[in-house]
């Protein structure tokens, strides 16, 4: 479970990262500290147990997994200042997008996408980019940073480049590879979101990530899949579990390259829209949402009723070739 008021996760942290703590000047009193005020789960939040899925075996991730998975890095003390500080690699990987077809991605962390990265907004963030994979591939932020760190410059196989900044603005930004060309390294996998959360944070909510992202399975700059979170039409055969009345926060991402606009759509319900996750009050409430590449929103919403309800774009051909899922809502 993570929500942005209670910002960490106990699920987060292991033992050598409180060691960590320690040993960079906190001292074990002020770790256990920070424990106890900042690392309680949130009571107000129920999150339905994951059931492992035997045909995700076949993969090498789970994108049940990815919807909560939230990686917000490891603290570090220096001159006085803390810094967040992440670990990516960029190598290759064969996704089987279904039973008959497999596809060689370009990735991060070895999913797509890649890691959902989070911190708090004025927190100086740093991530160490190791490139494992034959090609060249660099990551861009969105959001603000000097041009020193607008990752546009190559970084070659077996190289490492340290991309550091302040996290600014608070919201949602995309992350992706800038190497040319641009639309070939996205459409392998090479992308991922950021979030930056307001100082004050957001209510509590059951948070999930959810990515689109297409496949050009021959080369002729068209998607023939899509998907969310990595493999078509996973949450179709796995519906996510939801539980009734309870506020859902969905941090929505569109990285389908090759078309100009999608749209995200659920059945039977509204949801509330926060545009770029710029604002701390609702922009406007609708059942849909249009996006062109790279545009991302955070949409809230509950269910009323029990059930198994549809999402999908209304862009019938992207639905139908594995962009479509259901919510279980649970009854409580």
């Amino acid at each position: 479970m993570s929500n942005s008021s209670e910002y960490f996760n106990t699920k987060t942290w292991n033992r050598r990262q409180i060691l960590s703590w320690g040993l960079t000047g906190l001292g074990m009193t002020a770790t256990a500290a920070i424990l106890n005020t900042r690392l309680k789960p949130s009571s107000k939040v129920k999150i339905p147990p994951l059931e492992e899925q035997s045909e995700a075996t076949n993969i090498n991730f789970n994108p049940t997994r990815i919807l909560r998975d939230f990686d917000y890095g490891q603290l570090k003390q220096e001159n006085g200042r803390t810094i967040r500080e992440f670990e990516v690699t960029a190598k290759s990987s064969t996704l089987q997008l279904n039973s008959a077809i497999s596809f060689v991605s370009w990735n991060l962390n070895g999913r797509v996408p890649g890691p959902t990265l989070r911190a708090k907004a004025g927190e100086r963030v740093r991530i160490l980019f190791h490139n494992q994979d034959g090609s060249s591939h660099s990551m861009h932020f969105h959001g603000t940073h000097p041009v020193e760190m607008d990752g546009v410059k190559p970084v070659r196989h077996g190289k490492t480049e340290i991309y550091e900044f302040d996290a600014e603005p608070y919201g949602v930004h995309p992350y992706h590879c800038h190497i040319a060309p641009v639309t070939r390294h996205i459409s392998k996998g090479l992308y991922g979101l950021f979030i930056v959360d307001p100082p004050e944070g957001r209510p509590p909510a059951d948070e999930m990530v959810m990515v689109m992202g297409g496949f050009d399975i021959n080369n002729d700059q068209k998607n023939e899949l899509y998907a969310f979170n990595g493999i078509p039409n996973y949450y179709r055969d796995h519906p996510i579990q939801i539980y009734q009345n309870q506020l859902v926060r969905l941090y929505v991402l569109n990285m389908i390259e090759f078309d100009p606009a999608v749209t995200f759509h659920i059945h039977a319900n509204m949801f509330q829209v926060y545009r770029t996750g710029r604002t701390l009050t609702p922009n406007e409430e609708s059942d849909v949402i249009t996006m062109g590449t790279a545009e991302r929103h955070i949409l809230e919403f509950s269910y009323s009723y029990p059930g198994r309800y549809m999402f999908h774009p209304h862009q019938d051909a992207i639905a139908e070739n594995g962009c479509m899922g259901y919510f279980d809502v649970i009854a409580t």
